[in-house]
């Protein structure tokens, strides 16, 4: 299977090369390779390269920066993944497309479902729901949409490095814990997206994280204790709880946006690890680095 990945530099494109199958052919393009946002570039460039498979790691997920920015967001969210949809449709090439939690409004007291109406709060979470309508429009047979959240890795910027730099640093975070949600490892999605890219019988919009729930808080409570367990971090590093009030940002966040796996664990016949296990494996990696 010859399978193209877009988005290079990214945190998830870098888990798909890891994890990649021996029977896959890879080729992975960066935005220097090809700006998706660029109808006719794409056009062109898949025309030549003839994927049976194509996957887009490639965002503006910046989700601050896509309120100053829309322009962008929306360029890259919603027109690159209608970009990459028709191309894929033009190339008989299957799609899979990454999403976010953050489609959802956030008022939800339960995991949300795939059927759940969707609400985005910001500017990110409407480009990338943009992006999911022109992609089930364009290819409703032969894509997946695969929402995720929270996501992190050894690699790029995320909050796990955030938080490891700060507590390096200054000893000493302030982290909001009202906004819940999954912590989850870019090679925890790296290996359901390759599964479904073997199984070209599923098609639609499926939801994966790793398994449980916690705030940002949460997370960067466990980031420190098992940083310090491994040697990351020294002692006595504080990590204080405080709201999203204390902590203006641009862009709104939903206060909950757990999703539900179950029908992606019922396709795929795989089960999430718990988060904070796999927090564990992605610090081992820093460690041995």
């Amino acid at each position: 299977m010859k399978a193209l990945i877009l988005g290079r530099q990214g945190q998830l494109a870098r888990a798909l090369q890891d994890s990649v199958p021996s029977t896959v052919e890879l080729c992975v393009l960066g935005q220097s390779d090809l700006d998706i946002s660029d109808k006719a570039a794409v056009r062109d460039s898949c025309a030549g390269l003839r994927p049976e498979v194509i996957i887009n790691a490639a965002a503006f997920t910046n989700v601050d920066g896509a309120e100053k920015d829309p322009a962008r967001a929306f360029a890259v969210n919603a027109q690159g993944a209608r970009n990459l949809a028709l191309a894929a449709q033009a190339t008989n090439a299957r799609f899979l497309h990454v999403s976010t939690d953050y489609v959802f409004a956030g008022d939800s007291s339960d995991p949300y479902q795939v059927s759940d109406p969707t609400g985005p709060l910001n500017v990110y979470g409407q480009s990338k729901l943009e992006g999911e309508h022109a992609v089930t429009e364009l290819l409703p047979a032969r894509s997946i949409i695969l929402r995720t959240s929270w996501v992190y890795s050894p690699h790029g910027h995320n909050f796990l490095k955030t938080m490891l730099r700060v507590m390096g640093e200054k000893r000493r975070v302030r982290v909001v814990n009202d906004q819940r949600g999954t912590p989850t490892a870019a090679h925890s999605i790296a290996e359901t997206l390759w599964d479904f890219a073997q199984r070209p019988q599923l098609h639609g919009i499926f939801h994966w994280t790793d398994a449980g729930a916690a705030s940002w808080y949460e997370f960067a409570v466990a980031i420190a204790e098992e940083s310090r367990a491994l040697g990351l971090l020294p002692e006595g590093v504080a990590v204080e709880s405080i709201t999203s009030a204390e902590y203006p940002v641009a862009a709104r966040r939903p206060r909950f946006s757990l999703l539900d796996s179950r029908a992606t664990v019922e396709a795929l016949g795989r089960t999430p690890m718990p988060w904070r296990e796999r927090l564990r494996q992605v610090l081992k990696v820093l460690q041995n680095a």
